[in-house]
C-alpha cells in the first residue's frame, strides 16, 4: 500500500507537465537529470554520463543497466501573407539503452551504450504563391543516434578522467517547394546572343525576360542516412559527499548523408514562365489567337534548346554533407542538506563553426531540359544557408529525497535560440529557449529503480527577416515552437 501511494503521488505531480530541446540536441538524456533540468556533468549518479561526462561514471557506486524511452511531440505554427496554420501533430520515439561495469577493487570504469542524441521533424500542407490553390507538402525529418564505449580512470578517490568515443548514425529528410536563385541556371540559351537562362528568367518583361527574382522547383529528398565519429572528453573532482565539480569537452561530428535520392519538379515553374511568354506574345502579336501564341512560344523554347514534350522533372542521386557540433560543459552539485541537492550546468554549443550551410551534392540528373538550363550533364552542387548562431546552455536543478524510496526533482533550462531571423523556415525552425522540468524516482525493489521526467518547452516565436535567405515565402513570416516529451527509465543495478 505505501509503494502504491508514492507512485500515485509521483504520477499526479507529473501530469501536467511537458518536455522540449535546444537547437537539434535534447536538454539531457535520461529521465533522472531531465527531472533536475537536465543536470549531469557534475553529478555522478547515471550511465548517461557516457554523453555527458565520462569522467564520473568512476563514482559510480554499482555496475547498473539503464533502459529509457521518451516520445517527443512538437507543436508548431506558420503565419505568412497566405497562411496561418499548424503543423500536422507527429510523435517521434526516442530510444536509449546502456550498461556501466563497476569494479570494486579497480580504479577502472567502463561503459557501453547508444542514445537518441537529438533531432527535429515537421510537416505542413501550406498554400505557395507559385502553386495557387493546391497546397504543398513541406517536410523534414532530423534523427541522430550514438553509441559506443566509454572508460573511466579513478586517478584517486576525488579526480577521475573519462572518453566516450562513439559512433553517429544520422537520418535525414526534406520536401517542400525548394527557391534558387536565377544565377543557378548557368546554361547559355540558343539563338540568345550568348545570354543565360538566369539571366532570362531574371530580367524584366521590358528587357524580354520573365523577372524572377527566384525559381521554384518541388523537392523531395530522401533515404539520405550518414555514419560519423564523435569523441568526448570529461574530468570529474568529488570533493567529498556534497560537493562535487566536472569538466567535459565534446568533439564536432563530421557527416556525410550518402545514398540519397532527389526529386526536382520545375513543372509549375515552367507553366508559368510559358504563361508569361504567351502574354507576351499576344500583346506584342495582338492579330493572334491564343493558340499560335502557344505554337509560337514553344517553337521560341525550342529554339533555346528545350524540348516541352520532354517535362522538366528530374530524378537524381543525393549526398549531403552537414556537421554536428562541438561543445564544452561545466558542472557543479552542492547538497545543502543530506536528502536536498542543487546542481548547476553551463555549457557552450558551437553552432556557427557546424550549422553554417548544408551542402547538397547531387549527381546523374536524368531529364536534358533540366541539365540545359542549369549548364551541366545532371551533376551539381547546392549551399542550403544556415548561419546558427552559438548558443550557451544553463541548467538549473534541484532533488530532494523524500525518504530512501522516493526521489523528486524540479529544473529549469535556458538555451539562447541558435537560428536567425535570416534562414528560419518552418520545417526547422528549432527555436525553443526556456525549459521547465519535474520529475522522480521510485525504488521499487532493492536492485530497480523507476524514473520519470516531463517538462515544458515555452513555446517560441521568430519573425523572419525581409528578404529571407532561404526563399521570398519566409520574408515577413513568423515561425513558433513548443514541443511536449515524455520520459520513463528503469535502472537496474547489480
Amino acid at each position: 500500500m505505501r509503494l502504491l501511494f508514492r507512485f500515485s503521488l509521483l504520477s499526479i505531480v507529473l501530469v501536467s507537465f511537458t518536455f522540449a530541446q535546444t537547437g537539434t540536441r535534447l536538454v539531457d538524456f535520461n529521465a533522472k537529470s531531465l527531472g533536475r533540468g537536465g543536470t549531469s556533468i557534475g553529478i555522478f549518479d547515471s550511465p548517461e554520463l557516457m554523453m555527458t561526462n565520462p569522467a564520473g561514471l568512476s563514482f559510480l557506486n554499482n555496475t547498473m543497466i539503464d533502459a529509457d524511452f521518451s516520445l517527443m511531440i512538437p507543436e508548431l505554427q506558420f503565419t505568412n501573407n497566405l497562411n496561418d496554420a499548424k503543423g500536422e501533430t507527429n510523435v517521434f520515439p526516442l530510444p536509449a539503452l546502456s550498461f556501466v561495469k563497476k569494479y570494486q577493487q579497480s580504479r577502472w570504469t567502463w561503459g557501453a551504450g547508444f542514445f537518441t542524441a537529438g533531432g527535429m521533424g515537421a510537416d505542413f500542407k501550406l498554400k505557395n504563391a507559385l502553386y495557387g490553390s493546391e497546397l504543398q507538402t513541406y517536410h523534414s525529418m532530423l534523427a541522430s543516434l550514438q553509441g559506443g564505449l566509454s572508460v573511466a580512470y579513478g586517478f584517486s578517490d576525488k579526480f577521475s578522467v573519462g572518453i566516450s568515443a562513439h559512433l553517429v548514425y544520422s537520418m535525414l529528410e526534406f520536401s517542400m517547394p525548394y527557391a534558387l536563385n536565377p544565377s543557378i541556371m548557368q546554361g547559355v540559351a540558343n539563338n540568345t546572343g550568348g545570354m543565360t537562362f538566369g539571366q532570362i528568367f531574371a530580367a524584366p518583361p521590358a528587357f524580354h525576360g520573365f523577372g524572377y527574382t527566384e525559381v521554384i522547383a518541388s523537392a523531395k529528398m530522401s533515404d539520405l542516412v550518414g555514419i560519423g565519429f564523435n569523441g568526448k572528453i570529461g574530468l570529474a573532482y568529488k570533493i567529498n559527499d556534497k560537493l562535487s565539480f566536472g569538466l567535459s569537452y565534446t568533439m564536432p561530428t563530421s557527416l556525410t548523408y550518402k545514398n540519397g535520392k532527389a526529386t526536382m519538379d520545375m513543372t509549375a515553374q515552367m507553366n508559368d514562365a510559358f504563361g508569361k511568354a504567351v502574354q507576351g506574345y499576344l500583346m506584342q502579336n495582338p492579330g493572334q489567337t491564343p493558340q499560335q501564341a502557344q505554337a509560337a512560344v514553344m517553337a521560341q523554347f525550342a529554339g533555346m534548346g528545350i524540348d516541352l514534350s520532354k517535362g522538366v522533372q528530374a530524378n537524381y542521386d543525393l549526398n549531403l554533407d552537414l556537421k554536428f557540433p562541438q561543445s564544452v560543459g561545466f558542472g557543479t552539485s552542492f547538497s545543502a542538506m543530506d536528502n536536498l541537492k542543487f546542481a548547476v550546468d553551463v555549457e557552450w554549443i558551437n553552432w556557427t563553426n557546424a550549422f553554417d550551410k548544408m551542402t547538397l551534392k547531387l549527381s546523374n540528373g536524368t531529364n536534358s531540359n533540366i541539365n540545359t538550363m542549369l549548364g551541366n550533364s545532371g551533376s551539381f552542387n547546392l549551399d542550403f544557408p544556415m548561419n546558427w548562431k552559438n548558443a550557451v546552455v544553463v541548467k538549473l536543478g534541484l532533488e530532494y529525497n523524500v525518504d530512501q524510496d522516493l526521489t523528486m526533482r524540479l529544473g529549469y533550462a535556458y538555451g539562447n535560440n541558435p537560428v536567425p531571423q535570416s534562414t528560419i523556415f518552418p520545417v526547422f525552425p528549432a527555436i525553443v529557449e526556456n525549459h521547465f522540468m519535474i520529475g522522480g524516482s521510485l525504488r521499487v525493489s532493492a536492485p530497480l529503480t523507476i524514473h520519470a521526467a516531463l517538462e515544458l518547452g515555452l513555446n517560441n516565436s521568430e519573425t523572419s527577416n525581409n528578404p529571407s535567405l532561404i526563399a521570398n515565402e519566409y520574408s515577413g513570416s513568423s515561425s513558433q515552437l513548443a514541443t511536449t516529451l515524455l520520459h520513463f527509465a528503469a535502472t537496474y543495478a547489480f
